[in-house]
């Protein structure tokens, strides 16, 4: 497989280990398109937020604990798939002309999904679950947003920036902590829902951040530009 450049592809470190160009050359082999493995991950993030809304019905810790690791596998099948579509796409010289719109659209709606649904997971044992709903709904919008100044920043022509502190891996990161913790610390040393409530509060915090620091690098590259 070639290696090509290009400012627009998320600076990701695994793309640059030998197994994942392997996987990615196997995936090519076999015949799966960049536009198909894009689609995928939606599957898998569905599955993941499946897992985490599940894990918020009434039942045993260990019935809890096997819905929040679907919800983790949902998530790494998910990033997997994210590696794997640039990959094939670009080392692999498959690039369609509808690639970036199956490469970013499924992503938002794997935000969504997952967002909405680690909302539910964090209202458990708490009196107002709405406002926990509430801020799954805002980690999802939230989430949205960082993509779309980053775009915005792309159709600025001054680049795509993916500053963080909450930029997709970091989001997923957050989620997958906040369910290993969940089985490891709840129901025994914390209220169930506790590390989901304060994954998402990170998740917000660390969003809104995000998004004033792409806005303002975007910015300063347009008045340095003009």
């Amino acid at each position: 497989m070639t290696h090509d450049h290009d400012e627009s592809r998320r600076p990701v470190t695994s793309r640059n280990t030998k197994w994942a160009p392997r996987i990615a050359f196997w995936l090519k082999s076999v015949g799966f398109k960049p536009n198909t493995i894009s689609v995928i991950s939606t599957i898998f993030a569905l599955a993941g937020a499946a897992g985490f809304f599940c894990s918020a019905c009434p039942g045993d810790a260990l019935t809890r604990a096997l819905w929040l690791l679907l919800g983790v596998i949902g998530i790494l099948g998910r990033l997997l798939c994210n590696l794997f579509d640039g990959l094939v796409a670009v080392e692999g010289g498959l690039k369609t002309a509808t690639g970036e719109i199956f490469n970013d659209l499924p992503d938002r709606i794997s935000d969504l999904v997952l967002m909405v649904a680690s909302g539910y997971a964090a209202a458990m044992q708490v009196g107002n679950t709405d406002a926990w709903h509430q801020a799954g709904w805002c980690a999802a919008a939230l989430s949205i947003l960082t993509a779309y100044i980053r775009y915005l920043g792309a159709a600025q022509k001054v680049g795509h920036f993916f500053l963080g502190p909450m930029a997709k891996q970091q989001r997923m990161a957050v989620l997958i902590l906040s369910a290993i913790l969940s089985v490891a610390l709840e129901p025994h040393l914390l209220k169930v829902g506790t590390c989901f409530r304060a994954g998402l509060v990170i998740i917000i915090v660390g969003s809104i951040i995000t998004c004033v620091r792409r806005v303002r690098k975007i910015a300063a590259a347009l008045n340095k530009a003009g």
